[in-house]
């Protein structure tokens, strides 16, 4: 990562998209108003209209990525502190994560079939409910384009996050485990990030599930790729 003016004004600017999205989404709740998704707009659209490359971003854009580390670990935090939780709800929470998992699977990648894309972007489509880092190196492994499935995993993330709490309402799921267990088989990092405002034991419960679905997401896309194809 250089250090450069760029370095310095891209990062600045990214924290700041983001700290007035979160202003706006702390001041009206409206679930469309989830900070990482206006925040990534309005950052797309002064690239865009200002000309600006992407690599011209990144060199910011990597200061702020590095936090990322960090904060995955910190998850780790609300999960030590609801063990108990997770110790007694063993059964259920694994056949939640493992549901979760087949769901993802299969769901991008039969409708992805339906319509008729290509083997290519059927398997790169087929990570898209793994965190990121997982998913674009599953992607390269069955045959995928890890770029492009980097963009799937964020679409994913943010579909589940938009449409995750109407369907909990909807299907009258209230309890953090559940609530927690859906976000985080869905929508990895964004899921989780929305679990928190539930509570700390729904936070818990998704970075559990964010976790142990990219472990066994990264073991079954091989054979689900097989399968579905």
């Amino acid at each position: 990562m250089a250090f450069t003016p760029s370095a310095i004004i891209f990062s600045v600017l990214t924290v700041a998209a983001y700290v007035v999205a979160n202003f706006l989404y702390l001041r009206f709740r409206k679930t469309p108003l989830n900070p990482v998704i206006t925040a990534t707009v309005a950052l797309v659209a002064i690239l865009i209209l200002f000309d600006i490359p992407y690599e011209t971003y990144m060199e910011g854009g990597d200061w702020v990525a590095a936090f990322l580390g960090p904060a995955v670990v910190a998850l780790a935090v609300p999960l030590y502190k609801h063990r108990e939780l997770l110790q007694k709800n063993l059964v259920p929470i694994a056949a939640g994560i493992v549901a979760g998992v087949i769901a993802g699977l299969a769901s991008g990648t039969l409708f992805t079939r339906w319509l008729g894309f290509t083997e290519e972007l059927i398997l790169t489509v087929l990570p898209k409910s793994l965190t990121t880092p997982v998913a674009m190196q599953v992607a390269t492994t069955i045959g995928g384009i890890p770029s492009l499935a980097a963009v799937f995993v964020m679409v994913a993330g943010f579909t589940g996050i938009l449409l995750g709490p109407y369907l909990l309402q909807l299907l009258n799921i209230d309890s953090p485990i559940g609530r927690g267990i859906g976000l985080g088989a869905s929508a990895h990092g964004l899921g989780t990030a929305k679990a928190f405002e539930y509570g700390p034991e729904d936070a818990s419960m998704s970075s559990v599930a964010m976790t142990l679905a990219a472990v066994l997401g990264a073991l079954l896309s091989p054979l689900a790729a097989w399968l579905l194809l």
